[in-house]
């Protein structure tokens, strides 16, 4: 969005950090014009206890919005929450305090949450000399040599005096230039920081959009829980505006829900973007504290900072770790007592139980993981890829895991990546030739040539223990051959397995069963000889066949075989099957058709009794041959009475 008019589009948001009374409130304040301290608590005990937030008009005629932290040691988990959304960070350092407990523990935060650009404020210069001030500038610079911020320009200020301020404006203009957002994407995810009722409007949330983009109409869901939820109006440090863009600090006015449904540390999503998990896989660095054991167990609990939410979990290291020191990292699994919507590539804070310090934190790389700690050969390389970022290689190794066919869907989410750069990955690599397709569109299953012809072989050694272990049956079904190959293969794999097997000659399917083209031939021609005797039973019969059971009974053919061979006598026309209990040789049946046709063209109408007599059989053949009939259209009842039906008028 735009600030004054005419002013370029600038989507940053600039965090304030420091230690406690080392005026970051008081210089937000200078800046723009606005107090961040809203309590009345705030203003009497002169501390910021809650987020504050305001905007800052820059010399290039652009703004940003600023979220102010409480700097005492009782409200980082605030301070947290407000830092997840921001780009830039001002850390304030009084000039006549120096770097203090809170300043070194909010520094540590910025730089777990990956904030990689920093100004820092040299505040209250007007009490000290100007000696002292250059003396605590060098100082500062020392102790951010040793991190990320160790280029970040010093600018001395007064909050009270106004000295420094423009010089700090021009720092801040700087260093938001070019600044990328860290949190992309297209779907829209906001982490909810404040949450009220206007009267007349209803209930607002605001917080720092950290992806996507929100319209009024749009409609959102809150999570963890999944409450839907439509955008009524959506405004910008105060402006309606018809669209919120990420990275502005945002304000939703929501319909359908009051503030019992969304509070603080909940997140307004689009529908479906974010699945809420209670594990999630993570490179966590250790920090330490001052006060706690000097290594960090597995199985510790801690709490976890995501967003502006904060729950309990356990750190589970990966491969046997059992602990790490300060300034270690490693990979771990977080298991969590609350599910937290997190997404791969999220970052996170994690503070000890007790004492309520901060001690690490780091990067999200897999949302939804199996869980274990122990990895599986492959395991780590996808660990690896999604750390370095690179989605293609996550694709690749996770296929190598998959070890079977897989959708580009269940990739995707066993990659911990987009669908889309899993479909992307899928494609490049069947063009390369190194992946092969099984079926079209979008249930399509993708797998190397090496899982395909395992399972090629696999598939025709199944036919072959199948026909070896059962000689009278021409077939399997497909449920029973899924069970007797490897890896859990779904019913579309299967079929597409299957269609390939066929398309090479190694299968044939016939009636729903699948058999090898190559064995089977005994009961193939037991079959045969089955539907001899039976179709000659029948024809012998005429007009009053046996049942089915006893048409099974007199020619002593197997059951199973009977049927098969029944539906395959019909298929090629030779018998006529006119209800569970009866079939009928073709021409005999032809024959009863017709007796009853011809009546009904004689007269309007006939009755069962008129109609039996007619086809010279017995109500035991009659009724189930006109009802028969009526279901192929040949006849139509009306009452007692049928008539000629639509096939033969």
């Amino acid at each position: 969005m735009t600030g004054a008019a005419g002013a370029p589009e600038r989507h940053v948001v600039l965090g304030t950090a420091g230690h406690i009374d080392h005026g970051k409130s008081s210089l937000v304040q200078a800046l723009t014009g606005t107090d961040p301290d809203r309590l009345e608590e705030e203003k009497r005990r002169g501390i910021t206890i809650e987020l504050g937030f305001a905007q800052l008009d820059l010399p290039d005629g652009s703004s940003m919005g600023v979220v102010d932290v409480p700097g005492h040691e009782r409200f980082v988990r605030q301070m947290i929450a407000g830092s997840t959304g921001i780009d830039l960070a001002l850390l304030c350092i009084a000039a006549d305090d120096g770097v203090m407990p809170q300043t070194v523990e909010h520094l540590a935060v910025l730089e777990l949450l990956g904030i990689d650009r920093c100004v820092v404020a040299l505040t209250k210069t007007d009490l000290v000399d100007e000696d002292w001030a250059a003396f605590m500038a060098d100082e500062v610079r020392e102790r951010l040599a040793d991190t990320p911020y160790a280029d970040a320009p010093v600018v001395g200020v007064s909050a009270r005096t106004g000295a420094g301020l423009d010089d700090l404006r021009a720092a801040l203009t700087e260093a938001a230039r070019g600044l990328a957002r860290t949190k992309e994407g297209s779907a829209a995810r906001l982490p909810v920081d404040r949450v009220f009722t206007i009267k007349g409007s209803g209930t607002v949330v605001t917080g720092t959009l950290w992806s996507g983009s929100v319209s009024a109409g749009d409609e959102l869901e809150i999570l963890p829980e999944g409450t839907r939820t439509r955008v009524r109006s959506a405004q910008i440090h105060g402006h309606a505006v018809e669209r919120a863009d990420a990275g502005n600090r945002v304000a939703l006015n929501l319909g359908a829900v009051g503030t019992d449904d969304v509070r603080p540390g909940r997140w307004v999503a689009t529908p479906g973007a974010v699945e809420p998990t209670d594990r999630f896989d993570a490179r966590l660095a250790y920090l330490g504290a001052e006060g706690v054991p000097g290594a960090l167990a597995t199985g510790t609990r801690v709490r976890v900072a995501h967003g502006t939410a904060e729950v309990a979990g356990r750190v589970l290291f990966m491969d046997g770790r059992q602990e790490l020191a300060p300034r270690e990292s490693s990979y771990a699994q977080i298991r969590l007592d609350e599910p937290l919507p997190v997404c791969g590539g999220d970052r996170f804070v994690v503070r000890f139980m007790t004492p309520v310090r901060v001690m690490g934190g780091g990067q999200v790389l897999h949302a939804h993981p199996r869980r274990r700690t122990n990895l599986k050969p492959g395991e780590e390389a996808l660990l690896d890829a999604l750390r370095a970022g690179d989605e293609d290689a996550a694709c690749d190794a996770a296929l190598a895991l998959a070890g079977r066919p897989v959708t580009a869907d269940e990739l995707a989410r066993a990659a911990g990546i987009p669908a889309s750069s899993a479909v992307r990955r899928l494609e490049e690599r069947c063009a390369g030739g190194g992946l092969e397709r099984l079926g079209t569109g979008a249930g399509s299953h993708f797998a190397e040539r090496a899982v395909l012809q395992k399972l090629d072989a696999a598939l025709e050694n199944a036919l072959v223990r199948f026909h070896a272990e059962q000689p009278a049956a021409t077939g399997v079904s497909k449920k029973a051959l899924a069970a007797r190959l490897p890896g859990a293969l779904s019913d579309a794999c299967v079929d597409a397995l299957v269609d390939r097997a066929r398309a090479d000659g190694r299968a044939v399917v016939d009636g729903g069963l699948i058999g090898h083209p190559r064995a089977g031939g005994g009961a193939r021609k037991m079959e045969e000889q089955a539907a001899e005797a039976l179709a000659e039973a029948l024809a012998a019969a005429g007009s009053a066949p046996p049942s089915v059971p006893e048409l099974v009974a007199q020619t002593g053919v197997d059951s199973s075989v009977a049927h098969r061979a029944l539906g395959a006598l019909e298929k090629v026309g030779r018998i006529r099957r006119v209800s569970g209990d009866f079939a009928f040789d073709a021409a005999a049946y032809e024959t009863l058709e017709q007796a009853a046709v011809k009546l009904l063209r004689a007269q309007e109408g006939a009755t069962a009794a008129e109609l039996r007599d007619a086809m010279g059989t017995t109500r035991k053949y009659a009724i189930p041959l006109l009802e028969h009939f009526d279901a192929q259209g040949v006849t139509r009842r009306d009452g007692d009475a049928r008539t000629l039906g639509p096939k033969r008028l």
